[in-house]
């Protein structure tokens, strides 16, 4: 896996290894990597033109750095000043290098005037690099740097971030307003949260990563990483795979609690899935027995031994389906709680706080409500103190989606796609999910599922919009392509 720290730690890094280097090394390092990216990026660097967008801070100074290093190739570079001072020593070497600046300051008399400058240089740019605000940045950007913004959205130029796109929150992702939308993000020493959960995901573009030699630093940090990235070779590594000695009761046994006279397809949707990801059974209790063994005929109806339990799917919300929920927490085995089931779960916390067995909850935003507190700005920190709260894994569903543990630690899913948000996804990553309880993977299941499923869901829209179905269809393809990483 990858990690991304958040701000404090990452500030404390840095602090602690410019205490070790001359000054401006590190500076220096983050500029050689952004002017390296933008040059690949233009393709050629003579005659080529670049704008600057820079505000005062260090995030600043980076590019300028870079942009000096692009004019000694022969790129033009001009520099948008927005406001306060910007890097001295980076200013100073940009002009050294033959670059132009102009100052955009809103308390100045021809405001309208640099604004029209500032628009036409963008206009004509081939590459804009955002250096407006860094990873300390808070709220959307300032009316000037909005307006530029938007100006670049509309010019059609390559856009590349420095450490993080302006006007994402680095910690939480969080979007306030007006922010720059990047074709390329460079960030420096580590991933950021906010490159990685959305909003600010999806302002990110493509992340690349810059080693200015903090990772020692980090790793001895007393927090650790604020999240990890889950990585193909992580669930490759881990996708269970039967040997010559399995059965389908050594593969692991599933039990599922899922579907109504209202919502059979619930049921036939989550145990399908299951079965694709490669469950040895699936015991099935519900009302939608009949249309489960129409589409599934191996699947065994009633009760008996299971090695896991997935509980609520298209379950209703009334007191039969309740006792159903209650029951199975009172089991000995992993249980999966969603849907309905955690309807039924949020009215009575205390059945899952003290289980002895692993908890997976698999809210969406609305269903999190439920628990008396909406997700918000930080996606992150709302699905760690539910987990924390009930002593539960929770897995928050969402274009990235978040799992997070009892401990603090959380990881996030790179592979989900709008595609999914369609009815039935969830209840195929229920699935999955339940497979790899089943199959003894504890609390790590949630988070390889969701990688199979965002997956399948990219390959089933491969081929035009996507059903439940469909994703489930996938499942085995995505399997074979994580597995075919360790197969080689």
């Amino acid at each position: 896996m990858r990690s991304a720290y958040e701000v404090a730690s990452v500030r404390a890094a840095e602090t602690a290894l410019m205490a070790t280097l001359r000054a401006g090394t590190l500076m220096g390092r983050a500029a050689d990597g952004l002017a390296h990216i933008c040059a690949a990026l233009l393709g050629h660097t003579y005659g080529a033109r670049v704008v600057l967008l820079v505000g005062s801070g260090d995030n600043g100074g980076d590019a300028l750095l870079a942009g000096a290093r692009l004019a000694r190739r022969g790129v033009r570079v001009d520099a948008v000043l927005l406001g306060g001072t910007a890097h001295a020593d980076g200013l100073a070497a940009l002009h050294a290098a033959g670059g132009r600046s102009l100052a955009l300051d809103s308390a100045a008399d021809s405001v309208a005037e640099g604004a029209a400058a500032a628009a036409g240089l963008v206009a004509a740019a081939d590459l804009v690099v955002d250096g407006i605000v860094g990873i300390g940045g808070r709220g959307a950007l300032r009316e000037h740097a909005a307006l530029l913004v938007e100006q670049v959205d509309a010019a059609g130029a390559w856009r590349v971030a420095v450490d993080l796109p302006s006007g994402v929150d680095a910690d939480t992702g969080h979007v306030a307003g007006a922010a720059f939308t990047a074709d390329v993000t460079v960030t420096f020493g580590t991933l950021k949260p906010g490159l990685l959960v959305a909003p600010g995901q999806a302002r990110a573009g493509v992340v690349e990563l810059v080693d200015i030699g903090l990772g020692p630093w980090l790793a001895g940090g007393a927090d650790g990483p604020a999240l990890a990235v889950v990585e193909t070779a992580d669930v490759a590594a881990a996708w269970p795979v039967p040997g010559p000695d399995d059965d389908k009761y050594t593969r692991g046994v599933l039990g599922v609690v899922a579907g109504s006279t209202t919502y059979p397809g619930a049921a036939v949707l989550c145990v399908g899935a299951a079965l694709k990801a490669g469950v040895g059974m699936v015991r099935y209790l519900g009302d939608a027995s009949e249309q489960v063994l129409a589409r599934w005929p191996e699947v065994v109806v009633g009760a008996g031994h299971v090695q896991a339990w997935v509980v609520g799917p298209g379950l209703g919300t009334g007191p039969e389906a309740a006792d159903r929920v209650a029951a199975s927490l009172a089991s000995d085995v992993p249980v999966l709680v969603d849907a309905d089931g955690l309807t039924a779960l949020a009215a009575h916390p205390e059945w899952v706080r003290g289980r002895s067995a692993l908890t997976v909850l698999t809210p969406h935003d609305r269903e999190f409500e439920r628990f008396g507190v909406p997700v918000g700005e930080d996606r992150v920190g709302a699905a760690r103190r539910l987990a924390a709260e009930l002593g539960v894994t929770v897995l928050l569903k969402g274009s990235t989606t978040i799992v997070a543990q009892p401990d603090g630690s959380a990881t996030v899913n790179p592979t989900g796609t709008a595609w999914l948000a369609t009815a039935g996804t969830g209840d195929v990553l229920s699935g999955v999910t339940g497979m790899l309880l089943a199959a003894g993977l504890g609390p790590a299941a949630p988070a390889w599922a969701a990688f199979v499923h965002g997956l399948a869901g990219r390959l089933a829209a491969a081929a035009g919009p996507p059903s439940a179905l469909d994703v489930a269809s996938a499942v085995p393809t995505a399997v074979a392509a994580v597995r075919d990483r360790i197969d080689r």
